[in-house]
């Protein structure tokens, strides 16, 4: 994929999409009695599924699912995912509308937030809620690893809206990768070279979103553009102090990685890194309390793993209700891979702990 990305014949994530989507058609998955359809809500597609209507019975909840991917890969289309939210519909009752948002590189950030935020508010709408015979007081936004993200950061905006009648009762997110203002949190190092998700890998994720530039990726790794000297990062710095929002078993004996001088030219470069419409961690307090009760999974063998027990820890101090489920043997990504050849033990125990959790609060 790179040497193609190399050799401009294409961009490498187009070709890596490619060869996801291609193996991908070779499985299938049994929609069963669930009726799955695509739609377009304000101009972005979506599959909805749903579950068959009961005689007599109530309207249904409902769960906005945020397929992960890097904001580059993947599909709601996808087989993982769409067994995922099939499931999700059959086990809850629910309706589940999963948002196909577009994809770096033919976005990049804010689109596809904006994508994210305009599926979701017009499925709010009381008239489109009725159409699927949702009940708008047990609605969940939810999403996993950089849907997660966009899970985040859309409740957080649905938060401030003064103009919306309704909004989530609770989020749900996996894995969520929530900052990309310290590259070196225990958990980046404790997890710098674990498969699936390295952290140099992570880092490139972000300069892709961001459409920067990739000789950028070293200084960020270092924390360079959050060094001391940069002006336009010290307001956000006590937002994201991990050794006084993670607990001493995550802790461990890592040391803060803190430039005393860096490159201010790189915020100026690319402003986004400070954007809490992209990283949700850096909200404000004011945001953090209007958000409604959270759940939040996270695995030990995860470079994202602290992210989430931040926000956990923050919005717990911001007197939002929240369950943080942590996994000690398991690893990012681990929740949707419970179809064969990669139907791990993980997969199940995650999605099992996290449907139980939407089963009992939803």
């Amino acid at each position: 994929c790179h040497l193609i990305h190399y050799l401009k014949l294409s961009h490498h994530l187009i070709v890596l999409n490619y060869l996801i989507c291609t193996f991908d058609k070779l499985k299938s998955v049994s929609s069963e009695d669930i009726k799955i359809t695509d739609a377009v809500f304000d101009g972005v597609e979506v599959r909805v599924f749903e579950p068959p209507a009961q005689r007599d019975e109530r309207l249904k909840r409902s769960v906005v699912y945020i397929h992960g991917g890097g904001w580059a890969l993947a599909s709601a289309r996808t087989s993982l995912y769409n067994n995922l939210c099939r499931i999700m519909a059959e086990s809850l009752n629910a309706v589940v509308v999963s948002v196909e948002y577009r994809l770096v590189p033919e976005v990049c950030f804010p689109e596809q937030f904006h994508d994210a935020l305009r599926a979701t508010k017009h499925f709010l709408q009381p008239d489109v809620l009725a159409e699927y015979s949702v009940d708008p007081s047990r609605i969940a936004i939810s999403g996993d690893s950089a849907g997660g993200n966009l899970a985040a950061a859309v409740c957080q905006q649905l938060s401030k809206d003064e103009h919306l009648t309704i909004r989530p009762k609770l989020q749900a997110l996996i894995y969520p990768v929530l900052q990309a203002f310290d590259f070196n949190t225990p958990s980046y190092q404790q997890n710098m070279n674990m498969p699936v998700l390295p952290r140099y890998v992570m880092i490139n994720y972000w300069i892709d979103y961001f459409n920067g530039n990739y000789d950028l990726a070293h200084s960020l790794l270092i924390n360079n553009h959050t060094a001391l000297d940069v002006s336009q990062a010290l307001s956000f710095r006590g937002r994201l102090n991990w050794t006084s929002l993670l607990p001493s078993s995550f802790k461990k004996n890592y040391k803060p990685v803190i430039q005393t001088t860096g490159k201010a030219e790189i915020i100026q470069e690319i402003p986004a890194l400070l954007d809490v419409r992209a990283v949700p961690l850096l909200a404000e307090n004011e945001t953090l309390q209007l958000q409604p009760k959270t759940y939040i999974l996270t695995c030990e063998n995860d470079v994202l793993r602290d992210d989430g027990v931040m926000y956990a820890k923050r919005l717990e101090n911001a007197g939002v209700e929240v369950t943080l489920d942590h996994f000690d043997d398991c690893f990012h990504g681990c929740m949707i891979f419970t179809i064969w050849p990669t139907d791990f033990s993980a997969g199940i125990q995650t999605r099992n702990s996290y449907i139980k959790w939407l089963d009992e609060n939803l």
